[in-house]
């Protein structure tokens, strides 16, 4: 595959979407997501996401997310990267590391195995975090949360720990940009971070 995967990982009202679109825009680049992007994906999100479904299993939200990742790829991903085409994407693999494992507590080598079934192994050529505390994004959010948004202090800390601890462990491939001011000031930081990135990976 000749194309690029950007993707764009964080927490909940981190500002993904929003810089994401930008990037993708400026970029030339098709923008996608996840979960929900495909007709199959949605049928999904809206089982995620749904405060009705409190008793849903972790291992069943961890498997859901899964599958939806794969159609994903089938449909989006990987045709975009086999015609090769930059494609930029809210949140990939690492939300589900981040949420399901360090937040679900579900087994991380498990996870990984998965993901890599589901994806054909197809991973980004770069990740930005946009790393923000939970009590920022908490104000963020409001009073209208979703099923996952609404996990509680503890639950999206772990995630945001998860979070910076694969972005330590793969410095080529991550960069963190604080999340936390304007929509204007979060995307100065980064182009900065991105347009170096670019000019060092040709």
């Amino acid at each position: 595959m000749t194309g690029r995967l950007i993707v764009f990982e964080g927490a909940d009202a981190s500002g993904k979407s929003t810089q994401a679109r930008r990037l993708a825009s400026r970029l030339g680049a098709e923008l996608t997501f996840q979960f929900g992007a495909t007709e199959i994906g949605s049928a999904i999100r809206s089982i995620l996401l749904d405060p009705a479904h409190a008793a849903l299993d972790d291992r069943a939200e961890a498997l859901l997310v899964i599958a939806d990742k794969a159609q994903h790829v089938a449909e989006i991903v990987g045709p975009a990267l086999e015609r090769g085409d930059t494609i930029v994407s809210d949140r990939y693999t690492a939300s589900s590391t981040a949420y399901q494992g360090y937040g679900r507590g579900l087994d991380l080598d498990q996870l990984d195995a998965m993901m890599r079934f589901a994806t054909h192994g197809i991973e980004p050529d770069l990740t930005v975090l946009l790393d923000v505390e939970w009590s920022v994004a908490r104000v963020r959010l409001g009073d209208q949360m979703d099923r996952i948004e609404g996990a509680g202090a503890a639950f999206h800390t772990r995630v945001r720990n998860g979070y910076l601890e694969l972005a330590a462990a793969d410095p080529d491939r991550w960069l963190v940009v604080d999340a936390d001011g304007t929509v204007d000031e979060v995307a100065a930081r980064v182009d900065t971070v991105v347009e170096a990135w670019l000019a060092a990976n040709p």
